[in-house]
């Protein structure tokens, strides 16, 4: 492929619903532009996006892939960086990495499913970035399918923004073709995306001219002068309206609908010619960072002719083809063989060859230009979020900004010994992914896999096996439970052995009591007259208190708010030690602690819930049955609320999964511990009952 300058640069994320037909209408514009000699099928596992095993077995996207394509444009040839971004919740890490590096975004609809819940949040992250978009209608060629009626809740949902390009030409109940608003012709498909002009259709006059109308008024509202020729009647040029379009459109006041059938590749020449036309190149954008030199905000312009500087937006690990880092260039120009500094890391790596990835193929490409996307194989320290640059310029990017996953499990390996293996493997996809994390829970002796939801981690499970040849299983996590007391107990422990020569004496009476401080395990103090216990034996009596409340008696959890204070004792002038009075310790915690009217605490979280107006009653009933506490609840002037609650850890499990059924996967929350509180006798009962068996006895 050639090299392209950044004014020659598209880069584009295509978003939307899962099952939208994104991936389709890839393969439908990779088809056109020759870049490939037939389309390949989602159902088949052949197409260009959709390569990795986990894919064609699922038959959805996983990954982002990027698809570089290369259009001959209105003045000149363009290079089109198409970013195949997946439709599911569960890998929106994907999505937030892609659009971090697009410059416009395709909104993709399914005709007869209409908006849906993945519409809404592609919206969404395009107003974040503040990304031109358009709205490509698909699966037009499905008679049961109402664009009218789509065009109404698109105008609905998002406002006077929604600027029809395309009306459908029907005949016979089946779609045939289009008429272009902008250059208002009517247009015939003949083969795949390729057209004659024909008539406009009588019944399409109406919805034209009120459309025509919408876009002559955008165009006027672009300069006073178009104003005023607009209110005396003068027509303007074909020209003069697309440069008008094209800066509503970058702007974001005008969202051009377009429409077609990805599975005939009808349209997807259009939407082509719509990207060269209304989207903007990279240069249009700042690069916003950090000079690591003087500690001063760096801006600058996209621009090939400056010093080097670039971020790492993804990674992708294969065992069989190795590692590639995609990076976009942000400015000057990355070259083959070079060495670049890793500002991140403050760490030098040598680039080898450069590569341009369409899907699983990778191809040679001389240079990367400021705004172009490429790739890098085999970077030893360089990951994701990374900025490389030269030494002598250090610029400093920010990273992805990526959801936090809080939805978790515990895992085990099934074969034993291949402990080393899952974690080498897991830390392989971790470096792919980075809303997968693998936390070591030293206090339950579990390991924990946090992802986005139950399909992420069903699909790392069949990753490890299918890539890395190891097996794992998940189950429910363990939860970090405490025990305390609540009442103030004087108990004396005893320790003494006699076996012959010296034997073991140690004595003491002991006060334990509630401190109400759930931070701390335990605060010892000594009141001891008379010597009845020695000085020297006081640190011993106390670390057999601090022993015993890492693993209470209660339910073999840790222990919180306990007050231990030595009062009385006895010793024997040979037989006492400070094994003994360590011991004594510890039999007078143990009778102490299950006198002093023992309870287990359970962990509780603050969570927030976003959720639009109408589910906050379904929502806040939902975490009543949970034993959640309503806090409170406040607008965030988008048409929805936040519900804040207190929750016990315990009743989050599987929490997204219902949240999503309850909202139709519109919903979303986050958490953070809070403190401690007494569990319900139920829940008590039934965790002292499960862990019987490690509750140590004298």
């Amino acid at each position: 492929m050639d090299v392209y300058g950044t004014k020659q640069i598209r880069n584009v994320a295509l978003l939307g619903h899962g099952g939208a037909g994104k991936t389709t209408l890839a393969e439908a514009m990779t088809f056109v532009t020759g870049a490939i000699s037939r389309m390949g099928k989602v159902i088949d596992g052949s197409t260009i996006s959709d390569y990795d095993k986990e894919e064609t077995k699922r038959q959805f996207s996983i990954s982002t892939s990027l698809i570089p394509l290369e259009y001959e444009g209105e003045e000149g040839k363009l290079k089109i960086n198409l970013l195949d971004t997946p439709g599911h919740f569960d890998f929106t890490g994907e999505v937030e990495e892609a659009i971090s590096v697009a410059d416009g975004a395709v909104i993709v609809i399914n005709c007869k499913a209409g908006i849906e819940v993945g519409t809404l949040k592609a919206w969404e992250l395009c107003n974040k970035y503040k990304l031109p978009r358009l709205f490509f209608v698909t699966n037009m060629d499905d008679d049961q399918a109402s664009y009218r009626e789509l065009l109404l809740k698109l105008d609905k949902e998002f406002g006077r923004k929604i600027a029809p390009f395309h009306l459908p030409i029907r005949e016979n109940e089946t779609f045939v073709g289009f008429v272009n608003v902008v250059k208002m012709v009517g247009r015939r498909f003949t083969t795949a995306s390729d057209y004659v002009e024909c008539s406009i259709p009588e019944y399409s006059k109406k919805n034209l001219g009120i459309a025509r109308e919408a876009l002559m008024e955008a165009v006027a509202e672009t300069s006073e002068e178009y104003m005023e020729r607009y209110f005396s009647g003068d027509a303007f040029t074909q020209k003069e309206i697309s440069t008008a379009l094209r800066q509503h459109v970058i702007e974001g006041d005008i969202v051009p609908v377009l429409l077609g059938s990805g599975i005939h590749a009808q349209g997807a020449n259009m939407l082509l010619q719509a990207i060269d036309k209304y989207f903007p190149s990279p240069d249009r954008y700042e690069c916003i960072g950090v000079d690591v030199s003087t500690g001063e905000r760096f801006t600058a312009k996209y621009n090939g002719d400056v010093s080097l500087s670039a971020r790492v937006f993804k990674t992708v690990v294969d065992p069989f083809i190795g590692k590639y880092s995609l990076l976009k260039i942000c400015t000057g120009t990355l070259k083959p063989d070079c060495n670049i500094y890793n500002v991140n890391k403050e760490m030098e790596e040598r680039v080898g060859k450069l590569y341009l990835l369409r899907g699983k193929e990778s191809m040679e490409v001389k240079e990367l230009k400021a705004g172009d996307i490429g790739a890098v194989s085999k970077l030893n320290v360089t990951q994701t979020g990374d900025t490389i640059a030269l030494r002598s310029a250090p610029i400093l990017y920010h990273r992805p900004d990526i959801s936090t996953p809080y939805t978790y499990m515990r895992y085990r390996t099934k074969t034993k010994g291949d402990d080393d293996k899952v974690s080498n493997a897991i830390s392989k996809l971790m470096e792919e992914d980075l809303t997968l994390k693998s936390v070591n829970d030293k206090e339950n002796r579990q390991s924990l896999l946090y992802a986005m939801g139950d399909q992420q981690l069903e699909v790392v499970v069949s990753k490890l096996l299918s890539r890395y040849k190891v097996e794992i299983e998940l189950s429910k996590p363990k939860f970090a439970f405490r025990e305390t007391i609540q009442k103030k107990v004087e108990v004396q422990g005893r320790y003494k052995k006699q076996s012959g020569g010296h034997g073991q004496y140690g004595d003491v009476k002991m006060i334990f009591e509630p401190t109400n401080d759930l931070e701390t395990p335990y605060v010892f103090e000594e009141n001891v007259f008379g010597g009845a216990v020695p000085k020297n034996y006081f640190p011993a009596v106390e670390k057999g208190i601090a022993e015993c409340v890492r693993k209470g008696p209660l339910a073999a959890y840790p222990i919180v708010g306990l007050k231990a204070i030595l009062t009385d004792g006895s010793y024997h002038p040979v037989d006492s030690s400070e094994l003994a009075f360590k011991m004594a310790a510890t039999m007078a915690f143990k009778k102490g602690f299950m006198e002093a009217n023992p309870v287990l605490l359970e962990p509780i979280v603050t969570l927030k819930v976003l959720v639009p107006d109408s589910f906050t009653g379904d929502v806040m009933g939902d975490l009543n049955r949970r034993r959640g506490r309503v806090l409170g609840m406040e607008s965030n002037h988008s048409n929805k609320q936040v519900i804040e609650a207190e929750i016990p850890m315990s009743e989050l499990f599987g929490y997204n999964t219902d949240l999503r059924s309850i909202t139709g996967g519109i919903g979303t929350y986050e958490y953070k511990f809070s403190h401690y509180e007494q569990a319900p006798m139920d829940v008590q009962k039934k965790e002292v009952e499960e862990r019987a068996g490690k509750v140590d006895t004298l």
